[in-house]
This record gives C-alpha cells, sequence and structure tokens, in this order.
C-alpha cells in the first residue's frame, strides 16, 4: 500500500440519527405539537422530501421531513396531512435548508409551505467548483461521514413505512445544517457567497415548469419512428395510457412499458391478433391487457392522414441548432465560438460549471440575435432572460469584447 494510500482517512459511517428515529407524525393533533416544538427551537430549519417516482402518478410529497436545533427531527406522513400550512408560522423568516432545492420546492408548495429564505447544498457545492455535488458525496467531503443512499428510489407511498427507510429519511436532515455551515464558510473564503445567495433567491421564486409540448413524443425509443401513422400510434396510446395512469395512480411506465409502445408502431397491426404477434407484446401482462389497449391503437390506425401529428415537433422560439449557423448566420458563429472562450476562460479562473456560471440557452441566444448595442445591450439581454446580477456582471463585459473581436472574422465551425 502506498504512502498516499495510508494516508487517506475512510469515512465514518453514519447509520443512525444521534436522537433516534422519531415517530412518524400523522394526525394534527402531532402536528400542532411538532410545530409549537419547531416554533421554540432556533437557526436554521433543515428540510427533505420523499417521493414515489417510478411508482405513482405525479411527483407528490409522501413524506417530508425537517429538523431544527432545539426541536431535533420531525418526519411528517404527507399522504395523511396533505396542508402543512401551520408550519409557515412556526418556521417563521427561518432559513430552510434543502439539497437540490428546485426538486424538492414544488412538492413543498403543493403542501402548503412557503420558505422565506433558502439555502442550497447541492447549489453551493456546484459554486464552489466540488466536482461530486450529490448529497452522500457532499456530506462525505464536508464532514468526513460515509451517507447510505440505498433507499432513495423506494416507494415511499408505501405505509406503513420500513423503520430503515425511516432512518435513511432522518439521516437526509441529520447532518445538513452541519453541511450548510460548512459551505456557508466555503462561499465567503472563495467569495462566492452572494452569487449564492442570488441563485438561492432564483430558485425559491422559481415558477412552476410550463406543461412540455407534445409531451407524448418524450416516450423512450419514440424517434425510431419515421411516419405519421406510426407516430400517431405512439400519440394515441400515450394518451390513453396517462389517463389509464392517472385513474390508477400509477407511474405510467409501469401501466404500459414505451417499448410496447413504440413496438405497435412500428408493427401497425390491423387486429387484435396480429397485435399479439409482436414480440414486446407477449410478455404475460402485457398480453392480458392487450384488448384494453387495441382500441387506441385502432383509433390510430384509422385516423384521416388530416389529423395525423407531423414528423417533426412544435419548432422552439430559440436559434437553429449552432452547426447550421455558419450557413444561415455567420456572423452568429463566430460570436459563439468567441463567446465559448470567454465562458471557458471565466470556468477555469472561477472554478465553476459552465452551467452555473451562464444558462447555455442564454447564451446562444445572446450570440444569434446580438446586432449591436454592446455591452449595454448584452446586459439588458441576459437580464431579460433571468440571467442574475452576478452572472451578468462578469460576463457582460467580456462579452461585448468577444463580440466586437469577431465581428470581422465569421467562425469557420461554432458547433
Amino acid at each position: 500500500m502506498s504512502e498516499a494510500e495510508e494516508s487517506v482517512v475512510a469515512p465514518t459511517p453514519l447509520v443512525e440519527p444521534a436522537g433516534g428515529v422519531p415517530p412518524v407524525i400523522a394526525d394534527h393533533a402531532a402536528l400542532e405539537q411538532m410545530a409549537a416544538a419547531f416554533a421554540a427551537g432556533h437557526g436554521p430549519v433543515a428540510a427533505d422530501a420523499e417521493r414515489a417516482s417510478g411508482f405513482r402518478y405525479g411527483q407528490a410529497t409522501y413524506l417530508a421531513q425537517f429538523k431544527r436545533a432545539g426541536a431535533g427531527i420531525a418526519l411528517i406522513d404527507t399522504d395523511a396531512l396533505p396542508d402543512l400550512s401551520i408550519l409557515n408560522e412556526a418556521f417563521g423568516d427561518a432559513e430552510w435548508v434543502f439539497h437540490a432545492a428546485s426538486q424538492d420546492l414544488p412538492g413543498m408548495h403543493d403542501l402548503g409551505l412557503t420558505p422565506a429564505r433558502i439555502f442550497d447544498t447541492e447549489l453551493a457545492a456546484r459554486l464552489l467548483g466540488w466536482p461530486k455535488v450529490g448529497l452522500a458525496a457532499v456530506v462525505e467531503r464536508e464532514l468526513g461521514l460515509a451517507l447510505a443512499k440505498e433507499h432513495s428510489a423506494q416507494d415511499w407511498s408505501t405505509r406503513p413505512l420500513p423503520h430503515e427507510w425511516l432512518v435513511y429519511a432522518a439521516l437526509d436532515v441529520e447532518v445538513l445544517i452541519e453541511v450548510r455551515d460548512g459551505l456557508h464558510g466555503h462561499l465567503v473564503e472563495a467569495g462566492k457567497l452572494e452569487w449564492a445567495l442570488e441563485e438561492f433567491e432564483a430558485v425559491r421564486n422559481a415558477p412552476p415548469a410550463e406543461p412540455r409540448v407534445d409531451p407524448w413524443r418524450r416516450t423512450s425509443g419514440s424517434h425510431q419512428i419515421r411516419d405519421q401513422r406510426g407516430l400517431a400510434i405512439v400519440k394515441s396510446l400515450w394518451e390513453a395510457r396517462d389517463r389509464e395512469a392517472q385513474r390508477r395512480d400509477t407511474s405510467p411506465g409501469r401501466v404500459l412499458r414505451d417499448a410496447a409502445m413504440v413496438s405497435a408502431a412500428q408493427a401497425k397491426p390491423a387486429n387484435l391478433d396480429a397485435l399479439l404477434q409482436v414480440r414486446e407484446w407477449q410478455s404475460k401482462g402485457t398480453r392480458r391487457r392487450a384488448s384494453f389497449w387495441y382500441p387506441a391503437i385502432e383509433a390510430a390506425m384509422s385516423a384521416p392522414e388530416s389529423q395525423l401529428p407531423p414528423k417533426r415537433g412544435p419548432q422552439g422560439d430559440g436559434p437553429p441548432q449552432p452547426r447550421m449557423w455558419k450557413d444561415k448566420r455567420p456572423e452568429a458563429a463566430a460570436r459563439l465560438a468567441a463567446a465559448k472562450d470567454v465562458i471557458t476562460s471565466l470556468v477555469d479562473a472561477h472554478e465553476i460549471p459552465a452551467e452555473n456560471l451562464l444558462q447555455p440557452d442564454a447564451l446562444r441566444r445572446c450570440c444569434w440575435e446580438y446586432r449591436d448595442g454592446g455591452e449595454e445591450w448584452i446586459r439588458g439581454f441576459l437580464t431579460g432572460r433571468g440571467a442574475r446580477a452576478w452572472q451578468v456582471n462578469l460576463v457582460s463585459g467580456l462579452l461585448a469584447q468577444a463580440f466586437e473581436s469577431a465581428s470581422a472574422a465569421p467562425a469557420e465551425d461554432a458547433s
């Protein structure tokens, strides 16, 4: 064993919360007691949520976890208690500490919870340039503790929840405040605290995601379908599956696999017997329900051509693919090549991922749409695209210089 290997200290396993696992809160009386305890506590509130992705329809929260100094850990059955708004007053203006807040905040909002301030330990680690930003990796790096993650993909709608799952859920908030304190110090040392605070506020105030246009086009394997009739089958089956999944409160993939829908679109079966000859429809469960799904295929097969979906999905309002810029707008291609050099230099200088330095779509649009106006135009454009003040201040002047330098020399290749 080398000297370097001998010097590596193995992380200490974190196997149970210091105060043990509390009973799950599942009635209003217990919730009121918890609210009172947390109101009397002090400091930030660690928060986390568990969903049943891959098992249930949608992204509902089934267990919410909190911890605060002076109050301990609370585990709340949000299936039994879907309104937690009482906690807003109990927490007051305390900072909520999340890991990957953008994943948990929508569910918190559904529960009636509106944090006054947040600290996101994953986002902080990204801004610090840490190569691994998962909770277990961040906890290990900051505290030298090993956090097990074997229950992260469980069906959290299960009742009663197994004890080992509750241990896992409690540990997710057990040391989150200590991690927050360490990262806060690192951000101060790196001169990035103000950047982080702006990012946290942007996440906290982010509006709900817009519904996807033609979500059925995201069916895995549908890119193999090149004809409109086949796409109509995918669309019809996807819509039937979505209705059934919602009715059964089950993940769509458990109702009917994407592979079965795509294989039906490729085969275009003229009747139920023909569908049952398709390999993906010969498994026991799929075969048993084939008669339920066939009417969706039949409807797509008999639809007039005027009602078939187009081969290509709706075009967004953004610029074309960069590989096409050289022919369509060579001056934009030159700007993009120069802009990439700017971003690369800033990434190296500040040890921050490019996507956190500036949203890639905003950068491409800026390069494509720029005509004149220098730094002032760039600042206004990026602000309008949602860039934070620290990002605008960091990149606008350099981009203006790069655009000016590139104006007389269109790039050969900005793909």
